[in-house]
């Protein structure tokens, strides 16, 4: 069996906004959120990059939750719930209340063991164990520098104590939910407890990759038959107080360096490129249906999924492989998934992190597999690098570009590193059939061909 799988609902959760409708809006527009790194950081270390792009505000109204969910759920899992909510709702799907103190519901017309959740996270509830391992490892030491302190009196080594004692941030307790919190995941129960999907509930954990191997996932197991409808993406939330998980990627060389003009900072395929502009995070889930269930209720089918590769380069953990040829098969095989040919694809959502070493790369097998005349992009010019929602996010751009028609512009791109048909400006464009693709630390290849509807 082989059936088609249309996409029906998207739900985002990014530095641009929260909603889908901000986020594209914010796309076309060429917005971007580049913000200095939290000052308490530099308490604890010294940074070659200095700049980041900054979530919203994630309180309890923003995102949909109650203050016991708050504290019982890492955000990462509560930004997937969100975009989950709102891909379930703009579908035209029929949301049922089954337990108003849980906040939990029901899709009204679906079998639920015919309803999957597919997820990807690249480090899943970090927050929550960095938050909790503070508390563990500071809280009695705090209490007896305290001590000490006070012994003291006004002496110039209590004043030095108390600059100490004030940048040590703990929180108030050790949080009794931190198990279910911090697994990865999480971010997948949480959706199927949230919308009673019984069927698989998977999360994958493929750092950059994660998102497009979650969504490509799904796809296969619609199309074969095996369920018909699927909350499939990625979501990502990477903060601690102490600037940990940041001082990782920077250690590691793979940070914007060039942060003079922050906002001219990130420039992926560009000549001045310096590395990725982190972000604190983001989600992206999409509302897969199976594609005569989705026209039979009517509902409005944004995309068509039409194929889905994957590869492993066996290079390095942390380097691509730089000629690319993992990653040229990879894109071959969703080609041949969806029985499309190189030259049918008009647009290209690269995974484009702006480092030294991917973008040639890239550039270099985007004109092998495809020549120079498709128009090729990046949506990391505009909200940076969220890890394992970014191949998700991604999707959701790409699909909202066919849906438009248009896509956004390559932000900051000036002196181009290679003669491909970046996309300078905001237009309109024909696109009927589109590709994106994530690569990921480690050394894990993916990609999606997307199609126009009507097809």
């Amino acid at each position: 069996m082989s059936r088609r799988v249309a996409v029906t609902g998207i739900g985002l959760v990014t530095s641009l906004g929260l909603g889908t409708e901000d986020f594209w809006s914010g796309c076309l527009e060429g917005r971007s959120v580049v913000a200095a790194i939290p000052e308490s950081w530099r308490q604890f270390a010294d940074y070659h990059s200095t700049v980041w792009s900054p979530l919203p505000p994630l309180d309890a109204d923003s995102l949909g939750a109650s203050r016991v969910e708050l504290g019982q759920n890492d955000r990462v899992s509560l930004m997937a719930a969100r975009a989950a909510r709102e891909a379930v709702t703009g579908s035209g799907l029929c949301v049922e209340e089954k337990n108003k103190r849980a906040r939990t519901s029901f899709v009204a017309g679906i079998d639920p063991a015919r309803a999957g959740v597919f997820m990807g996270t690249g480090v899943g509830g970090a927050t929550t164990f960095l938050q909790n391992h503070s508390y563990q490892s500071l809280a009695r030491q705090k209490q007896r520098l305290g001590k000490i302190k006070d012994s003291l009196g006004e002496d110039s080594r209590a004043r030095e104590l108390d600059e100490i004692l004030a940048n040590l941030v703990i929180g108030p307790r050790f949080n009794p939910f931190v198990v279910s919190m911090l697994m990865p995941n999480a971010v997948s129960s949480l959706l199927g407890l949230k919308f009673t999907f019984t069927g698989p509930n998977v999360t994958y954990a493929i750092a950059c990759a994660s998102g497009t191997v979650a969504i490509g996932h799904a796809f296969r197991e619609i199309r074969r038959g095996d369920i018909d409808i699927a909350l499939a993406g990625g979501s990502e939330f990477l903060d601690d107080y102490y600037g940990g998980i940041f001082l990782g990627f920077d250690i590691a060389g793979a940070l914007v360096r060039d942060c003079d003009d922050p906002d001219r900072a990130n420039r992926p395929f560009d000549e001045r490129r310096s590395g990725f502009l982190f972000s604190q995070g983001g989600a992206a889930v999409l509302l897969l249906e199976e594609w005569d269930r989705a026209i039979g209720r009517g509902a409005t089918v944004l995309a068509e999924v039409a194929g889905y590769g994957e590869s492993f380069d066996a290079h390095s953990m942390m380097q691509i492989d730089p000629d690319g040829v993992e990653i040229e098969r990879m894109i071959r095989l969703a080609l041949d998934d969806a029985g499309v040919l190189p030259k049918n694809i008009q647009y290209v959502n690269t995974h484009g992190t702006g480092t030294q070493a991917n973008d040639p790369t890239e550039a270099g097998v985007i004109e092998r597999v495809f020549g120079r005349g498709v128009l090729v992009n990046s949506t990391k010019s505009l909200i940076g690098h969220t890890i394992g929602a970014s191949g998700a996010i991604e999707a959701a751009v790409t699909v909202l570009s066919l849906k438009n028609q248009t896509t956004h512009a390559c932000r900051n791109l000036e002196s181009p590193i290679a003669e491909l048909n970046f996309a300078r400006s905001v237009e309109p464009r024909e696109i009927s059939a589109a590709f994106t693709q994530s690569f990921a630390f480690g050394g894990h290849n993916a990609g999606l061909v997307l199609k126009r509807f009507p097809e």
